[in-house]
């Protein structure tokens, strides 16, 4: 990936790689393409946190634009040129390109395409790869350095948000987030069941933090799988007196085998989707719930 990078970029823009006190062999690979560039360099994050990364990296930043590359993604060979001209055309103040998810596994696909439907994420506009226009948030983002003398860095609380935090705090103050679908990337989902439980878990955790912080940023698509969760935890309670009460859960099940079984792939992908939804709305529906309690203790004390 790193050779994509040197022969993307011109000589006088940077690349700036943060490693997490990694125990491979990232650091001597850099070492060794830095050796060969001079606009390579390697900087070292021992929290190994997002927000840390960007932070470290950003004020060494000498160029107009700052773009963000992460792990888990692929790039196309024009990424950076669409940026540039995205920025030129529309004097937006952040820009990027939609999330296009896709998998190597049955899993991933499975994941990718629960994560591209309505059913799975909501409204979400960076989620639909053909959406073009004024936005929220953005994936990863690219952002004009100047911004962060206005908006300030990235907030460190946020293990994960921390973009959707910062792209709705320099919304509230008046700054423009552009999506292009030219602009264009493809992430690569968790591998297991477990590892997108944790992710989206944590995303839900982290999220009333964010929307205390800008309650601008607040939709109702936030809200509604922690409602979910709560229907689900005193359904046993209820059936007791009414078996009418399950019927948003059969409902809710006959969606979710619509949005899997209409989706043209194998069979595996199609049994991985039914299982994908509940994955994702169980987990961001339970953190956030335990994210609302924390910051009512937290406020109370």
């Amino acid at each position: 990936m790193l050779d994509f990078f040197v022969t993307a970029l011109p000589d006088n823009k940077e690349i700036f790689i943060i490693d997490g006190n990694s125990t491979d062999k990232t650091t001597a690979i850099v070492n060794e393409f830095a050796s060969r560039y001079p606009n390579i360099f390697l900087l070292t994050n021992p929290n190994k946190t997002v927000p840390y990364a960007l932070n470290i990296a950003i004020p060494k930043c000498k160029g107009e634009f700052i773009v963000r590359l992460d792990a888990h993604t692929e790039y196309a060979p024009d990424y950076f040129e669409q940026i540039v001209k995205t920025f030129q055309d529309t004097k937006a103040d952040i820009v990027g390109g939609p999330m296009r998810a896709v998998g190597k596994t049955d899993f991933q696909k499975a994941v990718a395409y629960a994560t591209s439907t309505k059913f799975g994420i909501g409204d979400s506009s960076f989620h639909d790869e053909n959406h073009r226009g004024y936005v929220d948030s953005v994936y990863l983002g690219a952002w004009k350095k100047e911004i962060f003398n206005d908006i300030g860095l990235f907030d460190i609380k946020f293990k994960r948000n921390q973009d959707d935090e910062f792209h709705y705090r320099a919304k509230s103050k008046g700054k423009k987030i552009y999506l292009n679908p030219q602009i264009k990337s493809w992430y690569y989902p968790r591998s297991t069941a477990k590892k997108l439980f944790k992710q989206y878990f944590q995303y839900g955790l982290y999220k009333p933090l964010v929307l205390k912080k800008v309650s601008s940023g607040f939709k109702l698509r936030h809200v509604i799988p922690s409602l979910f969760v709560l229907y689900l935890a005193v359904l046993p309670a209820f059936l007791v007196f009414s078996l009418l009460l399950s019927f948003p859960l059969i409902i809710y099940l006959l969606i979710a085998c619509y949005f899997a079984f209409s989706h043209k792939s194998s069979a595996m992908v199609k049994f991985f989707a039914l299982f994908a939804y509940p994955t994702l709305h169980l987990a961001y529906g339970s953190g956030f719930l335990l994210g609302m309690f924390k910051l009512n203790v937290r406020n109370s004390q």
